[in-house]
């Protein structure tokens, strides 16, 4: 570890680089797992995706969790892109974690459902009935949680799960990491769970690196609490650790 830091609630850890990151963020992940199935039997759990999460989805494969006791969410899905699409949130965790280690249960939030409204209510109320032990999490390059992007986040969002419209930035960093072959083809909608739905679960982990997220980083710190950086609300999160790289840290 290269560095700590605790700005209001929020514990910052900094690594040199992303795989000792990753595996800083998945043993915290595994002990907080762990601790909740010593409590009752069994936890559960939210998985986010992106570039930033590989390292930190490699690490968490290779310890010991007892993930036939895991009930297993994810943070969002696009609209209208089924499971076989490239860019599918559930394509991704199924190929890169969720086919190997087998969890108790797994609850996808299917973009592409007939019925959105249905979809969405169902997933709230599997939400509800599953309270989150961790949530696994990263910052967007303009400060989103989950695709709470500045133009809909809502600190009081009275939903768990909404419909948003993604803002160009949002967009742009989801061509950037190469998802999609054009802007023109990023989706313009996703399902998201919203702030409040992030905010009520136990335990958070963040895991942020990349030189292009540092001015994300830094404003998650040290910005005005607000909307104009939705991470900014984890600084009053409980119980939240927020992981970086040398390259993510690179302004604070």
């Amino acid at each position: 570890m290269k560095k700590t830091l605790k700005i209001e609630n929020l514990d910052v850890a900094v690594y040199e680089e992303p795989i000792a990151m990753g595996r800083a963020a998945a043993n915290y992940v595994q002990k907080k797992l762990t601790e909740a199935i010593g409590r009752k039997g069994s936890a559960n759990l939210i998985l986010a995706t992106g570039s930033s999460q590989f390292k930190f989805l490699e690490a968490l494969m290779e310890i010991d969790i007892d993930w036939k006791k895991i009930t297993v969410f994810h943070l969002d899905e696009y609209k209208d892109i089924s499971d076989t699409h490239p860019a599918s949130f559930r394509k991704y965790l199924k190929e890169r974690i969720l086919d190997a280690v087998n969890p108790k249960k797994i609850y996808f939030l299917n973009g592409d459902a007939e019925n959105v409204e249905t979809e969405m209510q169902q997933y709230a109320t599997a939400l509800k009935e599953h309270p989150i032990d961790i949530a696994c999490i990263g910052i967007g390059e303009n400060g989103h949680i989950a695709f709470n992007d500045p133009s809909v986040a809502d600190f009081n969002d009275p939903k768990l799960v909404k419909l948003v419209t993604l803002d160009e930035a949002c967009r742009n960093q989801q061509l950037g990491e190469g998802w999609f072959p054009t802007f023109d083809d990023v989706p313009e909608q996703a399902l998201t769970l919203t702030i409040t739905a992030i905010m009520s679960c136990k335990a958070i982990s963040c895991v942020v690196p990349d030189d292009r997220k540092a001015e994300a980083v830094y404003n998650t710190l040290y910005h005005e609490m607000n909307t104009d950086c939705p991470a900014t609300v984890l600084r009053k999160h409980p119980e939240t650790r927020l992981f970086l790289d040398s390259d993510s840290a690179s302004k604070i």
